[in-house]
């Protein structure tokens, strides 16, 4: 690949998917082995600069960069100049300094990757940009499809949850799409944004979603955020400030593959 940054899926072409893919196969493979790290990014930095709070996200970025020799930097934002008023381009500009090979963003205003990406010369990875993009997560769903379907053209996935806020949900079906799979939304109408590209089937109602005889479902939150508690149904079952997604329309017709990704 020739590209400087990972931003998004949607500017990705299939042929750079495909590729991205190809190459994680061997790395799972690396988990296996007793020595897991190879000096792939000796010598390379590698900064992590999380505006919002995340667990599996940073653990997998940093623990993944470690495997590859890297040095990894912690950039803690609640201890940082950031508290007293320092801009993202003020905090870019002294990182840019440290000479620092590789920036890992997440941050809750879409677009803040890219506009890292253009000030600085290290490569951006976006790890989540608000309710826009989170392009490594789509690839991590495309490669657990891959490993059951080799040739996923053809398959019909569909994607449950939380549509309307999932920045998950927007990439997975982007990427899934260009691979020539069939996508499908199912949720409470609240939760599903009424208008969807034409090409994605929109549906509210369990019976008619496996009536459309989805290959494979996959959950994009698996548990609500007091932000969409408002969204809910009040027929929900719900405790506290969170609610879990319920049998009735998320129970899961025998037969078809399911993967869960939790909120990020």
């Amino acid at each position: 690949m020739a590209r400087k940054d990972l931003l998004d899926i949607a500017s990705l072409h299939r042929e750079e998917i495909e590729f991205l893919l190809d190459q994680s196969t061997s790395f799972k493979k690396l988990f296996t082995h007793s020595v897991k790290k190879i000096p792939a990014l000796e010598g390379k930095s590698v900064l992590m600069l999380f505006y919002e709070a995340s667990t599996r996200t940073h653990s997998s970025f940093e623990v993944a960069a470690k495997r590859l020799s890297a040095e990894v930097t912690n950039f803690d934002v609640a201890h940082s100049s950031i508290t007293k008023g320092e801009s993202v381009r003020e905090t870019i500009e002294t990182l840019q300094a440290m000479r620092t090979d590789y920036i890992v963003v997440r941050h809750s205003h879409p677009g803040l990757p890219g506009m890292i990406a253009r000030q600085t010369t290290a490569s951006v990875i976006n790890a989540g940009d608000g309710a826009h993009e989170h392009p490594t997560q789509a690839l991590l769903d495309a490669f657990t499809i891959r490993e059951k379907f080799p040739d996923p053209r053809g398959k019909k996935v569909l994607i449950i949850g939380d549509i309307l806020h999932s920045r998950v949900a927007r990439s997975t079906s982007t990427l899934l799409q260009k691979l020539g799979v069939e996508v499908a939304y199912l949720g409470p109408g609240s939760l599903v944004p009424k208008y969807v590209p034409a090409s994605i089937r929109r549906f509210t109602d369990y019976e008619a979603a496996m009536a459309w005889a989805p290959t494979w479902c996959t959950c994009s939150a698996c548990r609500w955020s007091a932000r969409t508690c408002s969204f809910f149904p009040a027929s929900a079952n719900t405790t506290g400030s969170t609610a879990s997604l319920r049998p009735a329309w998320l129970k899961f017709a025998t037969g078809v593959s399911t993967s869960c990704t939790p909120a990020p």
